[in-house]
This record gives C-alpha cells, sequence and structure tokens, in this order.
C-alpha cells in the first residue's frame, strides 16, 4: 500500500503540471478569433513599444520561446497566426523576455549562458542513457551499465537543473513584463484578465513541467536498466 501511494504521489509530482500547463493553453486557444489581431501583431506591437525595433517576430514548431541570441521571439503557428486569448497572453510573455534581455536582466543572461553550456550536454546525456543497457549487454557487467547510467543522468541532469531553477525568471517575464503591458496597453476584453493570470502562470511553468516529464524518462531508462 505505501508504494501505491508513494507512486501515485510521484505521478501527480511529475504529471501534474505538465497536464495542467497543457490544459490551461488549449482551454483559452478558443474562440480562436477572440481578439482582432494575431499574437505576431501584438508581439510586434509590444516590441516596437518597447523600442526593440530590431527584434525579429518569427514563425517556429520547436515551442514559443524569445532567442536572445537571434534576437526574435519566435511562436507557434497557432500563436503566431491566432487570435485567441491564448495566443496573445503567450506572445506578450515572450516580448517579456526580450525585454528582460534589453534591461540586462541578469537571471536571462545566467540562463542563457548554462543553456550554451548544457545543451551539447544534455544530447550526450541521452546518448548515454541509450547506451547504457547495449553497454551492460555486451560486456555482462552491471556495473558498466550503472556507470554509463550516472554519466547519463549527471549531463542529462544538469540541462533539467537548469530550467527547473530559472522558474523565476519566467515568472518575473509573466508578472512583471507581460501583465503590466496588457493592462496598461488595455489589450485584454473586460473580464479576461483572471483568465490571463492563468495562461502567463502556465507559460511560465513551460519549461518547469518539460524538465518534470524528462526526470520520468529517466526513471524509465532505469527500469530498463535493472531488468
Amino acid at each position: 500500500m505505501f508504494y501505491l501511494i508513494l507512486t501515485m504521489v510521484i505521478a501527480v509530482l511529475v504529471f501534474g503540471p505538465s497536464y495542467w500547463v497543457k490544459h490551461t493553453l488549449e482551454k483559452y486557444s478558443h474562440p480562436d478569433d477572440r481578439y482582432p489581431g494575431t499574437g505576431s501583431e501584438l508581439a510586434r506591437i509590444l516590441l516596437d513599444w518597447a523600442d526593440l525595433q530590431a527584434v525579429k517576430v518569427e514563425v517556429t514548431e520547436h515551442g514559443d520561446h524569445y532567442d536572445p541570441i537571434e534576437k526574435a521571439v519566435r511562436l507557434t503557428p497557432d500563436k503566431f497566426n491566432g487570435k485567441s486569448l491564448t495566443a496573445i497572453t503567450v506572445a506578450a510573455h515572450e516580448v517579456g523576455h526580450a525585454i528582460q534581455d534589453r534591461d540586462g536582466y541578469l537571471p536571462l543572461k545566467l540562463r542563457t549562458r548554462l543553456i550554451q553550456i548544457t545543451a551539447p550536454a544534455e544530447k550526450l546525456g541521452a546518448a548515454i542513457l541509450m547506451l547504457a543497457p547495449v553497454m551492460m549487454a555486451v560486456t555482462r557487467t552491471p556495473m558498466a551499465g550503472v556507470l554509463f547510467f550516472a554519466g547519463g543522468l549527471l549531463t542529462l541532469g544538469t540541462a533539467i537543473l537548469v530550467h527547473l531553477v530559472t522558474l523565476p525568471m519566467e515568472m518575473h517575464a509573466s508578472f512583471a513584463r507581460a501583465l503590466p503591458m496588457l493592462e496598461q496597453g488595455k489589450y485584454l476584453i473586460q473580464g479576461d484578465e483572471p483568465h490571463a493570470r492563468k495562461i502567463l502562470r502556465a507559460a511560465a511553468w513551460t519549461y518547469a513541467s518539460a524538465s518534470l516529464m524528462a526526470l520520468l524518462n529517466i526513471g524509465r531508462w532505469w527500469a530498463i536498466l535493472r531488468r
């Protein structure tokens, strides 16, 4: 019974944030024509207002994000072309990161540097985890597999940790940058502010929830290794 309860608690802690983020963003993606302008159009307006004319607004298939190296706000097609509350709120969140960059916000600088360092390590860690069971089978030495797993955990875990510790920076982009812009510019339809707050909170948790899911994948590899 204890292990069953423990498993349920772990499942809630791991799956809960990811489900909540996805559910919140999808919930307010309808109706998809709630606002007169698209997420990309609002992003352009907010960037120009913040004197960031050089920052580009681009469409991407790799998740909504701000690229501080290329100076670009990138939105997935549903946000870039969408006119839903989710589309414009997420666009404002990503512009919030661009403003952090403009202001020399230290946590953003730190995260950018850490991502540059850990991105190769993340790929290496994933490769090591995949090779661990193979190494154990080939060498027939359990310790070899364990050592490979430990190496993968250290490298992949570093990248996961970066995402988890930058949650305060994400919250800052949402509530110290994006929300004030939406309120001051009166971009939100009356009554939408409480819902926009939920979306901004979900947007801030996106990387953290993804990191928790990555931890689950590490657990799966460990289970395979022990068989």
